[in-house]
């Protein structure tokens, strides 16, 4: 994967990170420090923390003057987090801020006590993170932007661009969420797509060397389009899947916006980005003294529609009308 070169810096930075906090305690006590838990590596996450730090400033905590974090990465190894996690209470710090659903279970499994904030795709309440999105109860809380709720329109928007697709493969990652395989949800997708006169066929990716062998696997297929389902490790390798969808003349339909400005056809969803922006002023929120029992869940409320023409036109699309006119953003 190639890293661009701010972002790569940035990484650089993070990747020695994890060693300071600890000078900064002994130097000044009153400091507080936060755990990350990054279910992925410092390259592709740097971006996400970024946003979470910009949080943080805003309301007046900036890391390495009166706030330190300590990072710990899991490099897609989800056996690694329960040890990660449980590593981080023993540090005694202040929260626990987990990037993903299998990140806040392991955190919530090392701990009853330490408030755990959590950025995930699904529904925290059927995920057993919380008791409910408005008073969680516990020691979580967090930001949800429902992105499995939003597959089916994905599928659809898919249907309206490619009215002749008879077939579509959707990528998912098998390890997302070992408590929950989303059963209904794959179920009502089977039903949209028996309706729209589609088959769909599954595409499995649990680490970015698998990549290959799923476009490879989907060229096999001759799939008409591909639906990209949502979990941390394609969220933060848009830029990459993006390319590939390019390279191997893919329409392709995804959540964020970073996979249809790096090339990809369209994406449909929220911003990752602002939700840890979010989490960042949920952790101000909390080295303040609220609990996070009383800080209901925070939902994405604005969805966006994006539309890659450039790429549409190199794939010999036609956008219709309806969706081009609902469109948040058109790239020309």
């Amino acid at each position: 994967m190639t890293v661009p070169i701010a972002r790569r810096k940035f990484a650089d930075a993070l990747a020695g990170a994890a060693a300071w906090p600890l000078a900064v305690r002994a130097q000044r006590p009153g400091v507080p420090v936060i755990g990350f838990l990054g279910t992925g590596s410092p390259d592709v996450l740097a971006y996400l923390v970024r946003a979470f730090r910009q949080g943080l400033s805003e309301t007046g905590y900036v890391d390495g003057r009166n706030l330190a974090i300590e990072y710990r990465w899991a490099n897609d190894e989800l056996d690694r987090l329960p040890a990660l996690a449980a590593d981080l209470v023993r540090r005694q710090v202040k929260l626990i801020l987990a990037t993903s659903t299998p990140a806040a279970l392991a955190a919530k499994a090392a701990t009853t006590t330490t408030p755990v904030l959590f950025q995930i795709g699904g529904d925290p309440v059927r995920d057993g993170l919380v008791a409910s999105l408005a008073r969680p109860g516990g020691n979580l809380t967090g930001v949800t932007s429902l992105a499995l709720e939003l597959v089916l329109k994905r599928l659809e928007l898919l249907h309206e661009f490619i009215p002749r697709a008879t077939k579509i493969a959707v990528l998912q990652n098998p390890n997302n969420n070992p408590n929950n395989p989303s059963t209904g949800l794959a179920r009502n997708l089977l039903e949209a797509a028996r309706g729209f006169g589609i088959e769909l066929h599954d595409l499995h990716a649990s680490h970015e060397r698998d990549f290959t062998n799923v476009f490879a696997e989907l060229q096999s297929l001759q799939a008409d389009a591909l639906l990209i389902n949502p979990n941390l490790l394609f969220n933060t390798r848009s830029e990459q899947l993006a390319a590939l969808t390019v390279r191997h003349a893919v329409p392709a339909i995804f959540q964020f916006r970073e996979f249809t400005e790096a090339g990809g056809l369209m994406s449909y969803g929220g911003s990752i980005t602002e939700n840890f922006r979010l989490l960042g002023i949920y952790a101000s929120r909390v080295l303040n003294g609220e609990k996070p029992a009383d800080l209901p869940v925070q939902q994405a409320t604005r969805i966006e529609l994006v539309i890659n023409m450039k790429t549409a036109k190199a794939l010999g699309l036609t956008v219709p009308l309806t969706p081009r006119g609902r469109a948040d953003e058109i790239i020309e």
